[in-house]
């Protein structure tokens, strides 16, 4: 789907014009589809992923939240593992005894829907400054510690939890797989000026359906572990949103079109 840009004060962004393609899981593409076009871009739906139930479909996930008293923390690392538990929960009162963190402000404001303030949100949105904020248990090896994800997810939270004294649960919430190729999407890719990652699933979900000859001529990626991903799969990354949010990322776009221009390398 292409949505034609904002006619309000925005319209006259260094972004109007701009074919800029989204990657993110349809589902979940509209906020920031939203917030290109209102900077003035023509946003782009080009989704790459799915989000898609666990192997088990759900078994093991609906398992571990019905002994949820049994965790001292649950700890969230995206809006996607917030949704999926919470068709186990129903709402938030299981909740009442543990305590919660979550990685991002989407994730915590995924939480918040649902009647849940975040115990520990880190101001880096990423693994590593969560492991490094989260408390020691105060009996080593007893505390448990419940952890929603995606299938594949990285290790780095089990591994730096468990060694902070934790016992960590780790239980896959979703998969997310590849998306089905849309043509219409596809033939844009030629004339776009930008394409956006917000996550590593994205990079490679698009280089595995595109390839990396169809890579629009400026690449964004949302934090510092999706342009690595990019990176190391060959990509050049001209923006990295700071903080790691959807509104900083079309921000910082913006600030590029502002001090670049419209790229020339335009296929």
């Amino acid at each position: 789907m292409t949505v034609p840009p904002a006619t309000g004060p925005r319209s006259n962004s260094p972004l109007s014009g701009w074919r800029v393609i989204v990657t993110r899981a349809r589902a979940q593409s509209s906020g920031l589809v939203e917030r290109l076009a209102e900077a003035g871009a023509w946003p782009v739906e080009v989704p790459v992923i799915e989000i898609v139930d666990p192997i088990d479909g759900g078994v093991a996930l609906e398992r571990a939240l019905s002994r949820i008293e049994d965790y001292e923390w649950v700890v969230f690392t995206s809006a996607n593992a917030v949704e999926r538990c919470w068709r186990h929960l129903g709402d938030g009162r299981p909740l009442a005894r543990a305590k919660v963190a979550a990685i991002g402000d989407g994730t915590a404001a995924a939480l918040a829907e649902h009647n849940v303030i975040a115990d520990l949100v880190p101001g880096r949105f990423v693994a590593e400054s969560l492991v490094e904020l989260f408390p020691c248990p105060v009996r080593l090896g007893e505390a448990s510690v419940l952890l929603p994800c995606a299938a594949q997810a990285r290790e780095v939270l089990p591994v730096g939890l468990r060694a902070k004294g934790w016992h960590v649960e780790v239980v896959e919430a979703y998969r997310t797989v590849s998306a089905a190729p849309d043509g219409v999407g596809f033939e844009a890719l030629d004339d776009a000026d930008a394409i956006t990652f917000t996550s590593s699933s994205t990079v490679t979900g698009f280089l595995e359906l595109a390839g990396p000859e169809r890579v629009p001529p400026v690449v964004a990626c949302i934090g510092p572990i999706t342009a690595r991903t990019a990176m190391q799969a060959g990509l050049g990354v001209d923006v990295v949103a700071t903080p790691h949010t959807l509104d900083a990322l079309v921000e910082a776009l913006v600030e590029w079109a502002e001090h670049r221009g419209v790229p020339g390398n335009r296929r």
